[in-house]
């Protein structure tokens, strides 16, 4: 009986682990898609800004006040569909890269690739 309980314990707190994890990767999508510009979304082909606004908001909300798997499962794929396929697409447009601004694709680490010439 108290192996039992110590085991649900720690399942639970575990658990909780996960669900906090999951929050943050949600709350920090619904901050990102609040700091965008509302055109960068509409040059990027992403939808629009208050559509994720109100999707990543609803998947916030649900998994602070109702915090069923279902609902924390289907608000974790809206924050997982944003960062990786909005965001970069959003920040792209921007221009403000993760390794700086001004860069080209064909860049090396040590400046641009000019093809032997």
């Amino acid at each position: 009986m108290v192996v039992d309980s110590m085991l649900m314990n720690g399942f639970y707190s575990l658990w909780g682990l996960i669900t906090l994890g999951l929050l943050i990767l949600s709350v920090y999508a619904l901050v990102h898609a609040a700091l965008q510009r509302e055109d960068a979304y509409r040059a990027a082909d992403k939808q629009t800004k208050p559509f994720w606004l109100v999707i990543l908001g609803v998947s916030v909300a649900a998994q602070l006040i109702i915090p069923m798997m279902l609902l924390v499962l289907a608000g974790t794929v809206a924050a997982i569909v944003y960062i990786v396929d909005v965001k970069p697409a959003i920040t792209g447009v921007g221009g403000r890269g993760g390794r700086g601004g001004g860069w080209s694709s064909s860049d090396g680490p040590y400046g641009p690739y000019n093809g032997n010439r």
